[in-house]
């Protein structure tokens, strides 16, 4: 009988894996031996509930994108609205009030002369547009050669095919695809003299080939929450200034307060010629994404020639909901004091995170912003923790060997230390 027309599987057995719920395929997960998902049913604030009850503390506010909370008022109203008046149009000879207004105010909050923003439905996709700018920037102006991206050890970009391309490759999680991805420069980050040298020489004999340098300020994310210091991103500008090269930062996950300034290269001091946005550009609520570009970079495309264009539009590009959303979450950043609530996150995770490191097989503990992580020597089984998780109440979700906490920064710091206290108990336990 076909899994349409069977009937649905007993939920209260234990041995039940991710590959018995009906028709879903789960991201980043062998649906074989995983274990059956939570199921949620309700969001409010820092809370999930899910279908059987439970009420869990987010400690990763949905993959970093509720940066307000699940549910924000002013956003739902905000929703509600435009659903109302106009919930999708076309964005190919067509603009709309959203998406004039939101660019408008992303171009004021940025630093510099990133001004001309473009609009896509997810950072992945962001990061792609992001690359055909920066390759196309050169050949716009008539430099030939210029077809490689330089991308860094530790980084991580999304998982569409371009991106894979630039994601490092021992990660591990696009290794099988190494036969067809386009072959492109890795580096490592110039965190010291030896390293600064060796990008330096790679410059000097490959530089006239590369188009863009990429990566992510202040915090390599899925790469293992990797930090660096300001001064990495200063060493960069000055090196893509010297060779000609565009410097493209990934502020995806960084962006929006998650480092303790709304975007991670205020505290470089720098202006990237091109930055992508997302994750909590619209306070967790719809997906959108957007790509700004520096002036001289939109204006190496203004030709009398239509081959100069840039040729690529998401058909949901600029979507009228998600424009509306994000407004609505920059009212938020403008009307809230997140940046003092994300100073007192900081320092209440550095307070209380701190005993983990005397916990055996301890690695290293650190936080940047609102960004809390106990890094172990190995993490055998993520799946395992994830359930002693949930049954302390709490929604953390480990990766590799990561235990990390990124909350929403209106999370209170009763839940924050509920989560906080988990992890050491769960972790001192050896679970």
């Amino acid at each position: 009988m076909s899994s349409s027309t069977s009937s649905a599987p007993d939920l209260t057995a234990a041995s039940r894996t991710a590959a018995d719920l009906p028709h879903l395929w789960l991201p980043y997960t062998q649906m074989q031996t995983a274990p059956f998902p939570v199921e949620a049913v309700r969001t409010s604030c820092s809370r999930i509930t899910l279908a059987d009850g439970r009420e869990l503390v987010d400690g990763v506010a949905a993959w970093w994108t509720a940066c307000h909370g699940y549910s924000h008022p002013h956003i739902h109203e905000a929703l509600i609205r435009q659903a109302e008046r106009m919930p999708h149009v076309m964005f190919g000879g067509m603009v709309h009030e959203p998406a004039i207004r939101l660019a408008a105010r992303l171009a004021a909050m940025l630093p510099g002369d990133l001004e001309r923003v473009f609009f896509t439905d997810s950072g992945s996709v962001a990061m792609e547009v992001a690359i055909k700018m920066a390759v196309q920037y050169h050949i716009n102006l008539g430099t030939t050669g210029r077809t490689k991206i330089l991308s860094f050890r530790g980084g991580y970009h999304g998982d569409t095919l371009g991106m894979m391309s630039i994601c490092d490759p021992e990660e591990g999680m696009h290794s099988l695809f190494a036969g067809v991805l386009p072959n492109q420069v890795l580096a490592d980050l110039p965190v010291d003299a030896d390293s600064l040298a060796r990008l330096e020489a790679l410059l000097a004999e490959r530089g006239d080939s590369i188009a863009a340098m990429v990566t992510e300020p202040l915090v390599q994310g899925a790469g293992g929450m990797l930090f660096h210091d300001p001064e990495v991103l200063q060493r960069l500008r000055e090196l893509c200034d010297r060779h000609g090269i565009l410097l493209i930062l990934d502020e995806i996950f960084t962006g929006f307060g998650r480092t303790g300034t709304m975007f991670a290269c205020e505290q470089a001091g720098i202006v990237p010629d091109i930055v992508a946005l997302s994750k909590a550009l619209t306070g967790g609520t719809m997906a959108l994404a957007a790509t700004v570009a520096r002036r001289h970079v939109f204006e190496a495309f203004l030709s009398d020639s239509a081959g100069h264009a840039l040729m690529h539009g998401p058909t949901f590009m600029a979507n009228p909901l998600a424009c509306a959303v994000a407004n609505a979450s920059l009212d938020l950043f403008e009307s809230e004091p997140r940046l003092e609530q994300i100073a007192a996150i900081s320092a209440q995770l550095t307070r209380e995170l701190e005993p983990c490191r005397t916990l055996p097989g301890m690695k290293d503990v650190r936080v940047l912003g609102a960004i809390g992580v106990v890094e172990l020597e190995s993490l055998e089984n993520p799946d395992a923790l994830r359930r002693a998780f949930v049954e302390r109440g709490v929604w953390i979700r480990p990766f590799r060997n990561i235990v990390y906490l990124t909350p929403a920064f209106t999370i209170t710091p009763e839940e924050l230390t509920r989560l906080t206290a988990a992890i050491i108990d769960v972790l001192r336990e050896g679970t």
